[in-house]
């Protein structure tokens, strides 16, 4: 009996040892996976970043320019370089890659949602870099939250379709028209049936300052040792007779708009000050008070018109008064004034587009300003669609072309750092001879041609004719000008300007 109890209590031990053994071996259950999940809260590309409820969407795109007779943000060759359209050297085309990041987070709150949106573009452009370089550039980058926008992002000056207007790229000259978001912090309130208004402040370095000119000063900052380059120099970004001091307070902008399905109405106002710098070369020559200026603008877009799906029509119009730039807007030549400057043969057009101008002990005589623009897309069927588009902007500068034209003629004497009308005619890049005043006007009309042969492909061609009309009369003789021989004598006047521009645009 002991033998067979000890063989059934050592049988158990070794079953109860084996099971154990066969229980330590068993999977253990794995952790559930996080599998990205669709975010349909938002639109379509929106997903759930894993183990949070925040949606994000990333995006972009790759962008192949080619221009002809001008750059690839369509801006015609008078606004840079020596502004010619007979000189040699000049590239007849330019070229342009682009690769486009975005990327929109959003966060549903007890407060509303939370947005982030970033866009970040990756450059190679022919005519600035090695041919291994590039740029980098940030043109979105804002946070909303309650009403709240802080961040760059489109000027609330801006119609909201301020990034859909029916042309390749942002340097046709049309109002406002920001080529990149601008720095602010707005407030945005809804009224209810598509009725919302924005307050807001803008940063107005670099795209709102179009310039200030002391007619009368030589030295007008640091490294300013000259007027060369202040009427029509070598050197596109060089304009010595800029006098804008720095930014004091921040543009204040608002406005009022109506969303409905039929399309949208806008309108805007901004306040703009200008800050000049000193009469001459330091503090102690003093300097004219800050002045104030506006802008004001309306907006309508028409959607869906009879003339067939998706066709729409989009009209603005924009005044301003010590506030150039919200009127003469996109990429022209921020560093000191958009400079307007054409030769064709022996003829010269020329103009400014500035804030204000003034000389030695005076204060600011401000621009006057206005512009209206139209664009018109139409649909031939889901994959070619054309669009035609204008613009006419006019800036004139009443008592202050008195001042203006006195320094073109070089007959300014005195004032800091002025020895003589002589010294001024000598150092500066021609001489003028004449009468008529800096009064400008430009006028554009061009067309584009979109074919989408898949989704998300697109291949489109652009036309535009541009007309500058000037109002100086005169002859302008060479003192130094690239290409043209010193006394070269050119006859002032109109010009005409054609370019072109084809694109292959590939979007995800």
């Amino acid at each position: 009996m002991t033998m067979i109890k000890s063989l059934i209590l050592g049988s158990a031990a070794g079953l109860i040892a084996i099971g154990g053994a066969q229980a330590a071996d068993l999977p253990v259950k794995a952790k559930a996976v996080e599998y990205v999940k669709i975010c349909s809260l938002y639109g379509a590309g929106f997903y759930y970043i894993p183990g949070t409820d925040t949606c994000i969407k990333i995006g972009g795109a790759i962008r192949l320019d080619v221009a002809f007779n001008g750059s690839t943000y369509d801006v015609p060759f008078w606004q840079g370089g020596a502004g010619g359209n007979n000189l040699w050297t000049k590239n007849y085309f330019s070229t342009r890659e682009r690769v486009n990041l975005t990327t929109d987070t959003r966060t549903a709150t007890e407060y509303g949602v939370v947005r982030t949106y970033a866009n970040i573009q990756f450059d190679f452009l022919q005519d600035r870099e090695s041919i291994a370089g590039g740029y980098t550039e940030v043109d979105y980058a804002f946070i909303q939250f309650a009403g709240f926008t802080f961040g760059k992002a489109v000027s609330q000056f801006d119609p909201q379709w301020a990034l859909a207007k029916p042309y390749i790229s942002s340097g046709f000259n049309a109002g406002s028209n920001n080529a990149t978001g601008i720095p602010q912090l707005a407030y945005t309130a809804s009224f209810g049936n598509g009725v919302s208004g924005t307050i807001s402040i803008e940063n107005a370095s670099a795209y709102r300052n179009a310039g200030l000119w002391n007619t009368n000063a030589f030295i007008v900052g640091p490294g300013a040792a000259s007027f060369t380059g202040a009427f029509y120099g070598t050197n596109s970004n060089t304009f010595l007779g800029n006098s804008y001091g720095g930014n004091h307070i921040p543009d204040i902008v608002g406005n009022i708009r109506l969303d409905q399905a039929w399309g949208t109405l806008h309108f805007a106002a901004a306040m703009h000050a200008a800050t000049p710098g000193f009469y001459g070369a330091n503090e102690a020559t003093g300097h004219a008070d800050d002045k104030y200026g506006f802008a004001v603008s309306g907006a309508v877009e028409f959607k869906n018109l009879p003339t067939g799906a998706g066709d729409s029509l989009k009209i603005e119009a924009s005044y301003g008064k010590g506030a150039a730039k919200y009127v003469f807007g996109g990429t022209t030549d921020t560093s000191g004034g958009g400079r307007y400057a054409k030769v064709d043969g022996n003829s010269l057009g020329f103009g400014y587009v500035l804030d204000g101008v003034y000389t030695t002990g005076g204060q600011i005589i401000q621009s006057s300003a206005w512009e209206v623009s139209a664009f018109y897309e139409h649909y031939w069927n889901p994959a070619w669609r054309t669009s035609l588009f204008g613009n006419y902007s006019h800036i004139s500068y009443g008592s202050g072309n008195d001042l203006m034209m006195a320094a073109f003629q070089g007959l300014t004497t005195g004032g800091p750092g002025t020895n003589s009308s002589q010294t001024v005619a000598a150092t500066r890049a021609g001489v003028f001879a004449g009468t008529g005043n800096f009064d400008l006007g430009l006028a554009q009309i061009g067309t584009r041609t979109a074919w989408t042969p898949v989704q998300n492909l697109t291949l489109s061609a652009q036309f535009t004719y541009s007309r500058l009309d000037q109002n100086l009369n005169g002859t302008y003789t060479v003192t130094s000008m690239s290409g043209k021989p010193a006394g070269t004598v050119l006859n002032t006047a109109d010009q005409n300007l054609y370019n072109g521009s084809v694109q292959i645009l590939r979007s995800f």
